[in-house]
């Protein structure tokens, strides 16, 4: 099992300023680096403190890359719905670039309807768009003199500048956490998984990894990227405080985020409509971390939690841990990183240190 970190900052100006936000993460990027963490990946999102600091990952990314020469370096995920594939493409292979080919270039379809609204995408195109440009941005990375006709974009011959180190292109992921067709799609198409185990049940996680292992067509071996928020301490009282506070945190950002579902239908987000209605009761703390969805606790705690999380899904999965949303302290987030790398991860998952 691989290990490494994400950043979903749920902050906005009343909280910290995005300066700091950035500046924390980045020295936790140079830790991560340091003690041997797999990689760094930082999401897409737009307007609401869920997300919102984070609107171009690319941006982030191409930062850490300058100060990092080994762990790989994820857009967690990028939505190809909101730019023109030449230009997505062009910016993702310029990265590759930057890093030297550490690239994982994750997509996902965006499920916000003040998004697509900003952006003047009509949410019911949002599956057709996002197969589209992904298809046509794999084109663009491993092809020359490319011509694209299809629904939503037509350009070439174009030969795209520059060519991604990673050949034929950069490990494509889909991140999704609802759709099972979706899941299957991704397998078919030779695309890895992201998904998010706190946005489902057990038996619901089981199905779409089954489903994905099943139906897996790609030319290599399939990766699953599995993200946790954590928090570990040696004090299990702070650490479950801590980790209470941020989760709440998070679910605050996420009701504000997903309350205009309650005035918005699409068929190709069924069941989205109920969804703020569902937050809007709220979820246990206590359960979360019970069912493994939360890493929070002691090392002892939290790595017993990594063992059952291999037995329920395999020791082949990538864990990417949630270790600052931003409403803790860089501190608290830097020590949850060295106990981990120091108190959970050897004899179990032993990080690669440089």
């Amino acid at each position: 099992m691989r290990i490494g970190i994400v950043f979903f900052p749920t902050v906005g100006p009343a909280d910290k300023p995005a300066a700091q936000y950035f500046d924390e993460c980045l020295r936790l990027v140079d830790l991560a680096e340091e003690l041997g963490y797999d990689h760094v990946k930082i999401v897409e999102h737009y307007f609401f403190t869920y997300g919102g600091y984070s609107p171009d990952a690319t941006t982030f990314l191409a930062a850490a890359a300058g100060r990092t020469r080994r762990v790989r370096l994820g857009t967690s995920a990028t939505i190809p719905a909101f730019q023109h594939p030449v230009k997505l493409a062009g910016k993702l292979a310029m990265l590759d670039n930057l890093s030297g080919g550490r690239l994982d270039a994750a997509f996902g379809r965006a499920f916000l309807p003040d998004e697509f609204e900003a952006f003047g995408i009509p949410i019911d195109e949002s599956r057709r768009r996002f197969t589209e440009n992904v298809a046509a941005i794999q084109k663009l990375w491993a092809e020359e003199d490319v011509v694209w006709d299809g629904e939503f974009h037509r350009f070439g011959p174009v030969t795209l500048l520059p060519r991604p180190v990673q050949q034929p292109h950069p490990p494509v992921f889909v991140t999704t956490a609802q759709s099972l067709d979706s899941v299957a799609d991704a397998a078919r198409l030779g695309h890895h998984l992201q998904t998010v185990p706190n946005a489902m049940s057990r038996e619901g996680l089981e199905e779409r990894l089954s489903l994905f292992r099943a139906q897996w067509a790609g030319a290599d071996e399939p990766r699953i990227h599995l993200s946790y928020p954590t928090v570990v301490n040696e004090d299990p009282e702070y650490a479950r405080k801590a980790g209470r506070a941020d989760d709440e945190a998070n679910t605050a950002s996420f009701r504000t985020a997903v309350e205009s579902w309650r005035k918005v239908s699409s068929e190709a987000y069924p069941g989205y409509g109920k969804l703020a209605e569902k937050l809007a009761r709220g979820a246990d703390f206590d359960a979360k971390v019970g069912e493994n969805k939360l890493l929070v606790g002691t090392p002892d705690a939290v790595r017993g939690q990594l063992e059952t999380i291999a037995e329920w899904y395999g020791d082949d999965v990538t864990l990417s841990l949630g270790v600052h949303s931003g409403h803790l302290s860089f501190e608290d987030a830097a020590t949850t990183l060295r106990l981990l790398a120091e108190k959970v991860l050897p004899g179990l998952f032993p990080l690669q240190a440089a």
